[in-house]
């Protein structure tokens, strides 16, 4: 792929000519190769159930964390009885004050296995959405449960939202299991509690450890103090699940985000379609279609950061070239013309509302699918549903803040969609305020009602 021309690729005065375009792609395209390497986690549960502090003793007990990081945080726990690893990932003034989590905060660790993405969410209710973000794109979900109080409504809750947004792994984590003096009957209580209510939601993998993150006991290494439990620690369990059959091989889809024409003498006649692929398996001599013209070619060779590539699978971010010259822009989407994504106008989808001013029908909103933008109206609100009973309101006439209902929307231009239970990526989209230009739902399509 050839360089992009503009104002990053130029020199420093003095010094020898870089690509800084070409650097960060390469960059990028390092972590998208191994990615399946990389586990995305968020943690959920109720609020004091120590997600945060958890999160602080993986990053402390991995050597994630920098003396200077440590000794701040040690400084800022004075008084108490113990160093609050809290303080890690809970950042903003009005979290330390609280003793909350309120923002996503995302940290990075690696162990010689694996490198993990941590999403420490919000347990509060109000924060809902917070909590929507951080496991949209997780692989693994972590819900913890405070072992003195059992399973709470929002322990069942984020149980939920994880189901909704098909994360493929849960693991619950029986938290403050010092505090009951480690005792089997109650873990096996709430684990065999947890199980019973996992049957009703679409749940693939779970599994129960006991822990203490305030003293590190079954985080990292075995702890002594569970004779009685057989299974592996935490952090051991989290570098050996398996993720990689969790990713749709089979349907491709490319979104296209950029036209790449260099106009150059090196590369007079390059014209290559970049992107991030969301599914599937891109070779060169494909057959593929591109939507919405409809019109089949097949692919010329692909091109990665650091020259052409013979095979590109998600989530790679590569350059695609045709042997025909089609009209391809930002937005279209090449795809196996026997295996396309549903065309239409039409959106029938799960919407988690994010705004102070509520969602109605008759709203007019922007659509941001994979590389595609375009115009909706909200046609009707069929049910809210509440979260905590998992009833469905079917007389709802409006989604307040933090809502989850289940929407009918009718876009100005066709998407190339599929239901999100199979495409996580093509099944998923978010709405925006056109006049302020902020995020205020997100979406999960689902299928059309009978």
């Amino acid at each position: 792929m050839p360089p992009a021309e503009d104002a990053m690729t130029a020199p420093l005065p003095g010094a020898q000519p870089i690509d800084l375009r070409s650097a960060v792609a390469a960059e990028a395209a390092e972590i998208a190769t191994a990615r399946k390497d990389i586990l995305r986690i968020a943690t959920a549960g109720s609020v004091d159930d120590g997600k945060s502090t958890l999160i602080g003793r993986l990053l402390y007990d991995s050597k994630a964390v920098f003396e200077d990081q440590y000794e701040a945080v040690e400084r800022a726990s004075a008084g108490g009885d113990y160093v609050n690893l809290a303080l890690l990932t809970d950042g903003l003034r009005a979290e330390r004050e609280q003793g909350i989590t309120i923002d996503v905060a995302y940290r990075y660790f690696s162990t010689p296995r694996r490198t993990f993405i941590l999403a420490d969410t919000p347990g509060h209710v109000q924060y809902t959405r917070n909590m929507v973000t951080g496991a949209s794109t997780a692989d693994l979900a972590i819900v913890l449960v405070d072992a003195r109080k059992g399973m709470l409504e929002q322990s069942r809750r984020h149980a939920f939202l994880a189901s909704l947004l098909r994360v493929p792994h849960l693991v619950v984590a029986v938290n403050k299991m010092d505090l009951v003096d480690w005792s089997e009957e109650t873990y096996q209580a709430i684990r065999d509690e947890f199980t019973s209510f996992a049957a009703k939601l679409n749940v693939p993998d779970l599994t129960v450890v006991p822990i203490s993150a305030l003293h590190g006991d079954n985080v990292v290494t075995r702890s002594a103090n569970s004779p009685w439990y057989a299974g592996s620690s935490l952090l051991h369990h989290l570098e050996n699940v398996h993720v990689a059959s969790d990713r749709n091989l089979v349907d491709t889809r490319f979104p296209v985000q950029y036209v790449i024409r260099p106009q150059s003498d090196a590369f007079h006649d390059y014209r290559g379609y970049a992107g991030t692929i969301a599914s599937g398996v891109l070779r060169p001599g494909d057959e593929v279609q591109v939507l919405p013209s409809g019109l089949t070619t097949t692919i010329a060779g692909i091109d990665g950061p650091r020259g052409a590539v013979d095979e590109a699978f998600a989530p790679m971010a590569v350059t695609v070239r045709l042997a025909d010259d089609l009209d391809v822009s930002r937005g279209d989407m090449i795809c196996r013309p026997r295996n396309a994504p549903q065309v239409t106008q039409d959106l029938d989808a799960l919407v988690c509302w994010m705004a102070d001013t509520p969602l109605v029908p008759r709203m007019r909103l922007a659509v941001k699918h994979t590389t595609r933008t375009v115009r909706a109206m909200v046609k009707d609100l069929q049910y809210r549903l509440d979260v905590n009973t998992l009833h469905r309101q079917a007389d709802a006439d409006s989604l307040g803040l933090n809502d989850i209902g289940r929407v009918r929307l009718r876009t100005t231009q066709p998407l190339f969609v599929d239901d999100y239970a199979r495409n996580r990526v093509t099944g998923r989209f978010i709405l925006v305020d056109e006049a302020t230009n902020t995020t205020v739902g997100a979406g999960m399509l689902t299928p059309a009602a009978g």
